[in-house]
């Protein structure tokens, strides 16, 4: 039996995993454990296999004065759990970073990542995911497995941010750009049965695990539409105010630029990606605005 610590009580990731695995409550035995007042310091990690450290501050309305506290929880937090995980013991150390150490969406112009992609972070949330990459390396050795997660951007049931904003605006906008991209996503379950397959396979390493195919917002949009049976004109005559509206509101390029990994990197020896990106919006009828 895998004994399993997820450090980052309730957060969506860490609930979605526990979940995951203990629907084999003979192989795994999941704990919990809240990060936010310091007395997780105290706790013996000694009697787990693994520490999935999920703890941190998304980058959703990062704002400037954030700064220093993306740096204390994203990077010292981290680097502190690895530190305290490998003097008790523990095997493996998987830490959820992000794509957007890579950098973030500027402009429409298409961004493609390859494995030969140097990391390169635009703003303090990627650079905070980032050194805390390179501070918990820096730990790794024959009897310390650290693995290195770096999705894009995780969907489904219940998650924050930018994809249930989508959805929602979906049900509801009259008229919406037949703006075509491309991007990676992760539906939840797909990235719950990687983290299961990366611990039984005692892996280290860097990786980039995404969906089978990648998202256009607009066929997003539109499918949404059509399964709620809302009635939605996806016209070209918004592109032009699409391609100008991107050079003054941010939101236009997060929503409408194209940001993919290539296929080639997210291939895994086991089958991770049990939906695809039309099934999972089949589920649209579950996802309420958080």
């Amino acid at each position: 039996m895998k004994r399993i610590l997820i450090t980052g009580a309730n957060s969506y990731v860490g609930t979605n995993v526990e979940r995951w695995l203990m629907r084999e409550p003979h192989k795994y035995h999941v704990e919990t454990i809240d990060m936010i007042d310091g007395s997780w310091r105290e706790k013996d990690f000694s009697g787990y296999d693994v520490v999935f450290h999920v703890a941190g501050i998304a980058h959703v309305n990062a704002k400037k004065n954030m700064e220093a506290l993306y740096y204390k929880v994203n990077t010292d937090l981290t680097i502190e759990t690895a530190q305290h995980a490998k003097q008790c013991d523990v095997k493996q150390f998987i830490f959820m970073s992000s794509i957007i150490v890579y950098g973030e969406s500027k402009s429409l112009k298409p961004v493609v990542i390859t494995r030969e992609t140097e990391p390169k972070p635009n703003g303090f949330y990627g650079n905070s995911k980032l050194q805390a990459e390179i501070g918990i390396k820096k730990l790794e050795d024959k009897d310390f497995k650290v693995v290195i997660l770096r999705p894009p951007m995780i969907y489904g049931p219940g998650s924050k941010g930018n994809f249930p904003k989508l959805i929602a605006l979906a049900k509801k906008t009259p008229i919406f750009p037949a703006y075509h991209n491309q991007r990676s996503m992760l539906y939840i379950d797909n990235l719950c049965e990687f983290v299961r397959l990366v611990i039984d396979n005692e892996e280290q390493g860097v990786f980039w695990p995404q969906n089978r195919e990648y998202v256009d917002t607009c066929e997003v949009v539109r499918q949404v539409a059509e399964e709620a049976g809302h009635k939605v004109w996806i016209t070209r005559v918004l592109n032009l105010f699409v391609c100008l509206g991107s050079f003054f509101i941010s939101s236009i390029n997060k929503l409408f630029g194209s940001l993919i990994y290539e296929k080639v990197m997210s291939e895994y020896k086991q089958p991770y990606q049990i939906l695809g990106i039309q099934e999972s919006i089949l589920r649209v009828k579950n996802w309420d605005m958080p």
